[in-house]
């Protein structure tokens, strides 16, 4: 599907993904797990009732895409029976296995048969020693090329999910090469927000960014599959920057607001992708993650809870919690995002914001923009985005009233 085939979501009213962290159990130990995966499954998880108690408050809500992730989603028995239950509500379904020895030939035929729209597998460095030392576990690469084998044989669609941070960041280049040789119809280019094992693995400089920015740029307009960056929304100014400079645009104006990039927009991409949404999507605004206990927060990569399923229901939450409102208006931000002229069609990762500043509000440290604007006349609602909906994400439980 392009584009023009997904629904129109007013983000006041409902968020465009939902991510369900369906149980944080996972025989993975990634250097990176926001959610400290361990082997075990807790015995407080939602129920099977509960999540499709929550599947179907979704869906009635107006959301198009609904994805379980984990941990390791496969640790769930009932997932087939959760994604059928999200295919006969009218969501399209996604989901993250982990690349363990559980996952086989017959699990992806299962989830095939199950409805499931969309399959994402992690693959962060284009070597197998790294990638393993990685995910510290042997392995891992090889069991994620033989999954995508599995997964082209039933004609699922797949996604790559990769994350950046300064130990990988040296291989991008690679990695775009590589990915291009995988048959995908989206690569999810995550930057790391350090929380959870996170915390520490090393980050990137906000240059360092750019100049990686550069290769998803190239990758995007070359590759076969849609790219997707994932926490660095400034992604969207440094292309916006570029087909400024590669066309005969004036230069913006104090006061004036770029529009959405025209490479972001591209609609020729390859069908049967879950989640291309019509507009800019960021934590809290058009987007929530529900943790394995119920929490419901702004992003699995801000852990600020805002309520949980089993007492105030997510249409609540999202609609009428503190926390959400006040993400989805533009005049909370400061610093240089907030008075950014690329602010509408970026306003930079408030999880990483938040986790490096304690102020989901603050400039993202990341960003290397200087603005040459005032304060820009919010365009948001008229710009549309390219958004992957098959996203990891597992925060902790941590809370913040804004």
């Amino acid at each position: 599907m392009t584009t023009r085939g997904m629904p129109h979501v007013d983000f006041e009213q409902a968020p465009f993904l939902v991510i369900w962290e369906t149980t944080q159990a996972c025989e993975l130990a990634c250097q990176h797990c926001r959610a400290s995966a361990q082997p075990n499954r807790d015995d407080r998880e939602l129920t099977t009732d509960e999540a499709k108690d929550l599947i179907t408050a979704v869906a009635e809500m107006g959301t198009p895409v609904f994805i379980l992730s984990g941990g390791d989603p496969l640790k769930r028995p009932d997932l087939c029976e959760l994604i059928s239950w999200g295919k006969q509500a009218g969501l399209r379904m996604g989901t993250i296995p982990a690349a363990t020895p559980t996952l086989n030939r017959d699990h992806i035929e299962r989830l095939k048969d199950a409805g499931l729209d969309q399959m994402a597998m992690s693959l962060d460095f284009p070597r197998a020693d790294l990638h393993d030392d990685f995910r510290c576990a042997p392995g891992a690469f090889r069991k994620t090329m033989q999954a995508l084998e599995w997964a082209h044989d039933v004609q699922m669609p797949v996604q790559i999910n990769t994350s950046v941070f300064a130990g990988s960041a040296a291989y991008l280049p690679e990695m775009a090469e590589l990915v291009k040789t995988l048959d995908i119809v989206f690569w999810e280019v995550f930057f790391l927000v350090p929380v959870g094992r996170g915390e520490n693995v090393d980050g990137l400089s906000a240059q360092r960014c750019e100049e990686l920015f550069d290769v998803l740029y190239r990758a995007q307009k070359e590759g076969p599959f849609i790219v997707k960056v994932t926490e660095a929304p400034h992604y969207r100014r440094f292309v916006a920057q570029r087909e400024l400079a590669e066309s005969d645009t004036p230069p913006l104006r104090p006061g004036h607001t770029a529009s959405m990039p025209r490479q972001l927009l591209r609609s020729e991409g390859p069908g049967h992708t879950v989640g291309l949404a019509a507009r800019g999507v960021n934590a809290g605004k058009g987007f929530a993650f529900v943790s394995h206990l119920g929490e419901v927060f702004p992003s699995g990569f801000l852990p600020c809870s805002a309520g949980n399923v089993r007492t105030n229901g997510i249409q609540h939450i999202y609609r009428e919690s503190p926390l959400f409102l006040a993400l989805r208006d533009p005049d909370r931000l400061v610093g240089r995002c907030g008075r950014c002229e690329f602010r509408s069609i970026c306003g930079g990762s408030r999880s990483r914001a938040f986790a490096m500043t304690n102020d989901y509000f603050a400039t993202d440290p990341w960003c290397a923009y200087e603005p040459v604007a005032a304060a820009p006349i919010d365009q948001d609602k008229d710009e549309p985005d390219t958004q992957s909906a098959v996203t990891s994400s597992a925060p902790s439980t941590s809370t913040r009233v804004p």
